[in-house]
Parts: C-alpha cells; sequence; structure tokens
C-alpha cells in the first residue's frame, strides 16, 4: 500500500528554485520518486501556483499538477482551518498554511509535505495541530520536508 501524502505549495516552488541549490536538487529527488505514493494536493496550491508571476515557470508549475489528485477546498476544511486559528496554532495571516493542514487531515493523508519549516515543519506547530485534531476526533498527521521521506 502507498503512503498517501499532500503536496503544499512549496514542493512545487522549491523545484524551480535556483537560489537554493540543495532544496532544489533534493525537490528533484522527490518528484523522480513520486510514483511511490499516492500524492495529491489541492486547489488552494493551484491557486497560489497561479499567481506565479513568471509566465513561463507558472506553466510549468501548473504541468506539475498533472496526475496528482486535486481536492476542493470544502467548508468543513475552512471550519477546522479556522479552529486551528481560534487555538493559536496558526495566525489569520498564515490562514492558507491552516487551509493546506486541514485538507490533508480531512481528506485522510498520511503525511503532508512542505518546505515551510517556519509555518508548517515545526515540531512545536505539529503538536498543536495534533491536539486540535484529536480534540476534534480527527487524525493526527506527519508534516515533514521531502528528503525525510
Amino acid at each position: 500500500m502507498k503512503l498517501k501524502i499532500y503536496l503544499d505549495t512549496s514542493v512545487f516552488s522549491a523545484y524551480f528554485d535556483e537560489r537554493a541549490q540543495d532544496r532544489r536538487a533534493q525537490t528533484v529527488e522527490f518528484w523522480e520518486r513520486l510514483a511511490a505514493f499516492d500524492a495529491c494536493t489541492s486547489e488552494l496550491a493551484r491557486e497560489e501556483l497561479e499567481k506565479t508571476p513568471n509566465a513561463d515557470r507558472r506553466k510549468r508549475l501548473l504541468e506539475m499538477l498533472d496526475g496528482l489528485t486535486l481536492h476542493s477546498i470544502t467548508e468543513e476544511m475552512r471550519q477546522l482551518s479556522a479552529r486551528y486559528v481560534h487555538a493559536g496554532v496558526f495566525t489569520t495571516i498564515m490562514m492558507n498554511d491552516a487551509v493546506h493542514v486541514a485538507a490533508a487531515v480531512l481528506t485522510r493523508q498520511d503525511l503532508l509535505l512542505s518546505w515551510n519549516f517556519k509555518h508548517l515543519v515545526n515540531r512545536v506547530r505539529r503538536a498543536k495541530i495534533n491536539q486540535v485534531n484529536v480534540s476534534q476526533g480527527l487524525p493526527t498527521i506527519e508534516i515533514i520536508a521531502p528528503p525525510e521521506i
């Protein structure tokens, strides 16, 4: 059985990020192994990628969505992300991060992959997320960077 993984926007954008060569190389290596996983993302990631200023890069980023399950953002996801904010896990400025987590949790992913160490790949924040999840009768989620898988 393949691990079910949710990819946040940073996992796409790092593929072309020439400013961080190590991260880019690790991201390319991860994408080469993508078929080993049941990978998905959400409409939020697509919306964020569509804001890429460079038209050529935007086109290539959006092409990376091909073959992935793309989950719609539901009212339940919005409500859970609001619970995260209310519990102090995220600030209102970080609402998109909260929505990514809610999407991963409510679509029952095993892992959320991200390069966002400040807001997501963070042991303290993950503990707070999972505390909210457990209090709501929801599954816990592991949030890791691509090299960890």
